[in-house]
């Protein structure tokens, strides 16, 4: 019975991976196809659809980073939490970390611990 039920678990992390990596292919087929229609339109300078295209690629690859985690971390949960696992599940998690860090610098230009500067400051939405 317990086999059964970590079989599913690991189908379940399995997909959590599949839905993750099909994020990431839509995302980037997605801002290529924008970023082809907005330099063919016109539609602005090719230097500012290039940038708009990299912060799409950024956030797809955010996005994919996350939820790959989430699927390493149900996997390891599931095969029973030894050393063994938690180890290398832990070293994943670090180069994620770091792979996601990396790209917020990349597309924000300031450390993830960094306040935004007042001109890229997110509206403030009431509670509901």
């Amino acid at each position: 019975m317990e086999s059964d039920v970590s079989r599913w678990v690991d189908y379940g992390a399995t997909g959590i991976e599949i839905l993750a990596t099909g994020l990431i292919i839509g995302f980037i087929v997605a801002g290529f196809l924008k970023f082809v229609w907005a330099s063919l339109a016109r539609k602005g300078t090719a230097l500012h659809e290039y940038e708009l295209f990299r912060k799409r690629l950024g956030r797809a690859m955010l996005l994919g980073l996350e939820i790959l985690v989430a699927a390493d971390v149900v996997r390891t949960v599931a095969s029973g939490a030894t050393l063994n696992s938690i180890i290398p599940l832990g070293l994943l998690v670090v180069v994620r970390t770091f792979l996601t860090w990396s790209l917020v610098v990349e597309m924000e230009g300031r450390w993830p611990w960094q306040p935004r500067p007042a001109s890229q400051q997110l509206p403030r939405q009431d509670s509901i």
